[in-house]
């Protein structure tokens, strides 16, 4: 898998198995294998010997190497660098959602400019389970008892992120109950669940082991990092809105009560204090109070990335149901901008739940201290402090509407909002435009998504985004492509490739697996090159476990140089297409096996389950 565990410091965990890919966009194909059989192998094709080691993944029944290179080197193709995507929900009256819409219902402006719509698909987050074909038993081999159902293979990955930094306890009791109760009822034999928190303390990975489950909620509790963002002082008290309306605004009205509320809660003569005191103590103070929110704040989107990397790597339907009071990120608007970007091109849904509920607005609640220094000192917090607790939904509904998502806030009925976060909308479209002069200057861009013919459809879509600070290098963002689409189990066929696998049992607990690929190379396009047809193809074969956990893959480019007389002749001399073959050590045991194969010139793809 991409990482087994999620590490709040902010380092990242040591590197597994997982390879750096070439720079290439793929395409996909799926396969279910079963190998725990016993030594005579299922296939028509006869088994390698026992005593071979792994086969290098090599070309088979390929015309000379003069003709076709094979080799280990990255290949390099173009990309776009610059691509916004946008995840759109459209619904009718009655809140069921629309599919049948094209790129050209849409249109995009971004700061009011129309913008050209370069990439448009529709996704269907729902996907059937995949059941493994009941196989005879094999003489020796224990029969499977009567009327047993066969194993059914993992398809819906969803992470329960818990916002335990945030979290008040009696909010926390009331959604670890809701999620308890929910888990207990609803879930399928091809759902698995994680529990992960933004302290990093509390982590479960993907299982489908309700004890575990069970278990592991029960050890949720608030795990604050700093003194909830504030300053820790009692004199004054700033908050982290307070405080970065103080320090990074130079807000006049903050100065005002922040002034007031030190000479006040400190007891200060004004008349032998000096004002330069005052504002020490209070800049002081703020300082902390920023401080100690930019920390939790990071250490919650850091989390979140990661929980978007980990779902990144798993196959099927992927969502995250994010439970939090929400916070801020005035500091970091940008790296909020980067987890829905790579959300949206993992195609991970994330809905987001306001533990809060029905809440009460700060000033009005009996839990929350008068500060001191007067009426005039008062109403300026209190109205700072019910702006800030609306501005903690801002991020919860960003990541909500961004990812293609639900957002369920002012609702005390929080079993019936993760029972609603948990089902994904049957359709998404996902829009891609390349802005025009785009300055790496991090401003924020407001954008607009509308139907040209609404219709009375609803739509919602993310309202903006903030131009990278840093433009992406092309071979980085197309080794990011490349594993997105390595994860992604979509159909496609652009061209035929065809998926065959053989395994043999060296013992009880040895296996080795094999991959074929069969590409039509008369399919494809070429350039001419010193009288050559010239394309390069790659071809990825990855194993998961059942669980969808990643375990290994091979890469092979295959420089085609082939001759005219070569490819006229092509299906004469070389059947459908030419084999390339993988071969897996593995233990016995159930395992997912993916193809992904993509061809240079055309940038051709092809999928099939």
């Amino acid at each position: 898998m991409a990482e087994s565990a999620l590490n709040p410091s902010g380092k990242r965990p040591a590197a597994p198995l997982r390879p750096r890919l070439p720079v290439l966009v793929l395409c996909a194909l799926a396969a279910l294998l079963r190998l725990a059989l016993p030594a005579a192998a299922r296939q028509q094709t006869p088994p390698p010997a026992a005593t071979a080691p792994a086969a290098p993944e090599t070309a088979v029944n390929a015309p000379p190497a003069t003709e076709v290179l094979t080799k280990d080197a990255p290949a390099t193709f173009t990309s776009r660098v610059n691509l916004v995507p946008i995840t759109v929900v459209v619904r009718d009256d009655k809140g069921r959602a629309i599919g049948n819409l094209t790129k050209d219902d849409f249109r995009v402006l971004d700061n009011g400019k129309p913008q050209v719509i370069s990439r448009f698909s529709v996704e269907k987050p729902g996907t059937t389970p995949v059941v493994m074909e009941p196989q005879a038993a094999e003489p020796g081999e224990p029969a499977p008892p009567p009327g047993a159902p066969p194993p059914v293979i993992a398809t819906r990955f969803v992470a329960y992120l818990f916002d335990d930094v945030h979290l008040k306890w009696e909010d926390l009791v009331r959604v670890r109950e809701a999620a308890a109760r929910f888990l207990a009822s609803s879930l399928q034999p091809s759902d698995r669940t994680a529990i992960y928190t933004t302290s990093g303390q509390t982590m479960l990975e993907f299982t489908a082991d309700q004890d575990q489950l069970q278990a592991t909620l029960l050890r949720l509790q608030p795990r604050p990092v700093t003194s909830a963002g504030a300053s820790g002082m009692d004199c004054p008290n700033i908050s982290y809105y307070m405080g970065d309306l103080l320090v990074n605004r130079q807000d006049q009205m903050a100065i005002q009560a922040a002034r007031g509320e030190t000479i006040a809660c400190a007891n200060l003569n004004m008349q032998t204090t000096p004002m330069a005191v005052v504002d020490s103590m209070w800049q002081s103070a703020a300082q902390q109070a920023l401080q100690n929110g930019d920390h939790e704040t990071r250490l919650a989107l850091e989390v979140l990335s990661r929980v978007v990397r980990r779902l990144s790597a798993m196959p099927g339907q992927r969502g995250i149901v994010l439970t939090s009071p929400g916070f801020l990120t005035p500091m970091y608007y940008q790296e909020l901008g980067e987890v829905i970007n790579r959300a949206i091109r993992a195609s991970v849904i994330i809905g987001s739940l306001d533990a809060r509920g029905l809440w009460t607005p700060p000033g009005f609640s009996a839990a929350d201290s008068t500060p001191a220094g007067g009426p005039n000192v008062i109403g300026i917090k209190t109205g700072f402090a019910s702006n800030e607790a609306l501005a903690q939904e801002e991020v919860l509904s960003a990541l909500a509407s961004g990812t293609g998502g639900t957002f369920i806030h002012n609702n005390n009925d929080l079993a019936g909002g993760l029972r609603q976060l948990a089902a994904s909308p049957q359709f998404i479209y996902v829009l891609g435009f390349s802005p025009s002069n785009l300055k790496s200057d991090g401003k924020f861009h407001s954008l607009k998504v509308a139907l040209i013919a609404p219709k009375g459809l609803n739509l919602q879509a993310r309202k903006g985004y903030y131009a990278p600070k840093h433009m992406t290098d092309a071979a980085e963002q197309a080794h990011q492509e490349i594993e997105d689409a390595l994860f992604n189990r979509e159909v496609l066929k652009d061209f035929p490739v065809e998926l065959h696998t053989q395994f043999f049992k060296s013992s009880d607990v040895d296996a080795k697996l094999s991959v074929l690929a069969r590409v039509d190379f008369q399919r494809l396009r070429y350039h001419k090159e010193n009288g050559r047809n010239r394309n390069s193809v790659t071809v990825v074969s990855a194993l998961f476990d059942p669980n969808g956990n990643y375990l290994k893959s091979y890469v092979k480019v295959l420089e085609l140089r082939l001759k005219d007389e070569t490819l006229a002749n092509f299906e004469k001399r070389f059947g459908a297409g030419i084999t390339v073959k993988s071969s897996f050590d593995v233990k016995s045991g159930s395992y997912v096996v993916r193809l992904v194969v993509r061809d240079s010139e055309g940038q051709m793809m092809a999928a099939e389950n």
